[in-house]
């Protein structure tokens, strides 16, 4: 017996094939759909971790900005403490400034040259004086600046002529001066190799100091 198929068979196998096709497009956009979700997932999650971490990030960074005011702060305050300290420390070897400036001051004049006035405004000493001669002013200048560490930077200021009268007959010519001198701190000094114990005035030289000392101005 022979059966024949009246049915369109390419018909039936373009239907299988597109059924098939079509079975195939689905299930490749479900698994697209399945990976992209697992992505997007994913990138959710990393961001949200970041976000996370970010806020860690900026809770301990502002954690450390106060520390660092409070270090400034700190830093401040130690700073003014050390000048505090500083200028305790400097008044208390500063102490004897004024005997050691009285005792260079008379070692270190001349012969001929006499002091009328002095006056002190820190660490400047201005000289105002009387001498017999040009080259009396030169020599206190030269023993201001070489032979004593207590002085420095001597700078003659003003030198004037004038005219002294030993008799009434006889009159002498003297130099008026004004003589700047910078003095050195105990700690400038003890940096030299000077020692600094107290300095004793000799009674030879307390008299020639005394007018000078008591126009002495702090």
């Amino acid at each position: 017996m022979i059966l024949i198929n009246l049915l369109p068979h390419r018909e039936a196998a373009r239907k299988r094939r597109k059924d098939l096709f079509n079975l195939a497009l689905g299930i490749s956009a479900l698994l697209g759909g399945i990976v992209a979700g697992t992505i997007y997932l994913w990138y959710q999650a990393a961001i949200t971790q970041q976000q996370g971490n970010n806020i860690v990030l900026e809770t301990e960074i502002k954690k450390l900005e106060g520390q660092i005011k409070d270090i400034a702060t700190l830093e401040t305050e130690i700073a003014a403490l050390r000048a505090r300290q500083q200028a305790v420390e400097d008044l208390q070897s500063d102490r004897n400034l004024p005997v050691h400036l009285l005792t260079e001051l008379v070692v270190q004049l001349p012969d001929g040259v006499y002091i009328n006035k002095m006056t002190q405004q820190d660490q400047l000493v201005s000289l105002n004086g009387v001498a017999q001669s040009n080259e009396r002013v030169s020599e206190l200048l030269r023993n201001l600046a070489n032979n004593t560490p207590w002085f420095s930077k001597p700078e003659l200021i003003e030198i004037t002529s004038g005219s002294a009268a030993i008799s009434s007959k006889e009159q002498k010519r003297i130099y008026n001066f004004t003589i700047r001198v910078k003095l050195m701190r105990s700690s400038e000094a003890e940096k030299l190799g000077v020692k600094l114990a107290d300095p004793p005035l000799s009674t030879a030289s307390k008299p020639a100091i005394a007018s000078s000392a008591s126009q002495m101005k702090p």
